[in-house]
């Protein structure tokens, strides 16, 4: 909901989202926070008279009667695929920029940008509301050396995503993608030779490895700004509903169900990422392993709707089709969930690339269908130069 403020009424913390007069050239291009008196009295120096305030972007801000107010309802317009994903390539890269920014600061012991932190979650929440398959399919897109920045962002889309599937409210789903952000930011202070091992750690490793919770923890629990909900996400992501996870070994009743829905997205990105002591796995055996440990280490009830928001075959997922063909799932089909949109580039038969093509497994009239799940190493496929093109 927008709420039109004469700028001397704005109070710290509102989230502007537009210019509605002014006697000046001032615009906000993306919307952001005014946090002090000075950004208000800066606002008006500028010759800005009156703003549209996103009212459930604000922060902490008590319902106000200024003199001039105007309610404006801001529905969001859906866009299609090929509209979103220009705009899910320029926050990831946004998001990434950010992301070795935060890290710089936390490993010299700088504050962090909780604010642009909070801004990279709120274009992730717009884009995933408009599209959300956009976003997702950026998450299959990975850097071989770039794990620790893209698993927190992959994180924060994916937490999004089940957030707005569990009809969590917004302000919630706000700080549950900020949270996801922040959650390994702990990570740059843990010695390389652990962090990067291609080995199994020892018990003593495992130990240093197992401190990056506390270790960003300490940092950002005195950052200003940061809610009780970013916290726990941060402190929580590594416990299990059997008490066997850490660093508080909390069990099943002490957690919230923040703490239970982080648990579930890291674990699914980490198990679908390649990392130095081990390959990729495929959505469905992250599925599968999810599933396994549910009960012990996972709720058995997020697990279960989690798949069903992901889909049986995730967007972003390589798959094999039953004609022989090599496609990308790149839209869901939550009615029948085996049957999404897969847009096809090469011929196994032939052993070469075909001109890329959108295949709607759903439609009425056709017969052809995924076999399975695939690996792009299997078949020489750089997932992300073909993604790159067909995809733009």
């Amino acid at each position: 909901m927008l709420k039109e403020f004469l700028v001397s009424d704005l109070k710290s913390g509102m989230f502007i989202a537009e210019v509605t007069e002014q006697s000046g050239r001032f615009s906000v291009k993306s919307g952001g926070f005014v946090r002090t008196q000075n950004a208000i009295d800066s606002l008006s120096s500028k010759g800005v008279r009156r703003v549209l305030v996103d009212m459930a972007k604000s922060e902490h801000v008590e319902e106000s009667k200024p003199e001039t107010v105007a309610e404006v309802k801001e529905p969001r317009v859906k866009s299609s695929f090929k509209d979103e994903i220009g705009k899910a390539k320029k926050l990831y890269n946004q998001a990434k920029k950010l992301q070795r920014q935060a890290l710089t600061s936390m490993k010299a012991g700088r504050p962090i940008d909780s604010d642009g932190m909070k801004e990279v979650a709120d274009g992730f929440i717009d884009s995933v509301f408009r599209n959300q398959d956009a976003l997702a399919c950026m998450t299959r897109m990975r850097q071989k050396d770039d794990y620790l920045m893209e698993h927190s962002i992959n994180v924060s889309i994916i937490m999004t995503i089940f957030a707005k599937h569990m009809k969590i409210d917004e302000k919630i789903i706000h700080d549950l993608a900020t949270g996801a952000l922040l959650h390994d930011l702990g990570k740059i202070n843990v010695p390389d030779e652990v962090l990067h091992k291609p080995g199994r750690l020892t018990d003593e490793e495992m130990v240093v490895m197992r401190s990056h919770v506390t270790l960003g923890y300490d940092i950002l629990k005195e950052t200003e700004g940061l809610s009780d909900t970013i916290l726990e996400v941060v402190l929580d992501h590594h416990e299990r509903l059997d008490g066997s996870g850490y660093p508080n070994g909390k069990n099943e009743s002490q957690l919230s169900q923040y703490a239970k829905m982080i648990s579930i997205c890291d674990t699914y990105d980490a198990i679908t990422a390649s990392r130095v002591y081990q390959s990729a796995r495929t959505p469905i055996m992250a599925f599968k392993i999810l599933r396994k440990e549910s009960g012990a280490s996972f709720d058995a009830g997020l697990v279960a709707e989690f798949i069903n928001c992901m889909g049986v075959h995730p967007v972003g997922t390589l798959v094999q089709t039953k004609s022989n063909k090599l496609g990308i799932v790149v839209k869901s089909n939550f009615v029948n969930p085996l049957c999404p949109v897969v847009k096809v580039f090469y011929s196994l038969a032939n052993k070469g690339y075909i001109p890329s093509k959108s295949i709607d497994l759903g439609a009425p009239g056709v017969e052809d269908e995924i076999a399975k799940s695939v690996k792009p190493e299997d078949y020489g496929i750089d997932i992300n130069r073909i993604m790159a093109e067909i995809l733009d």
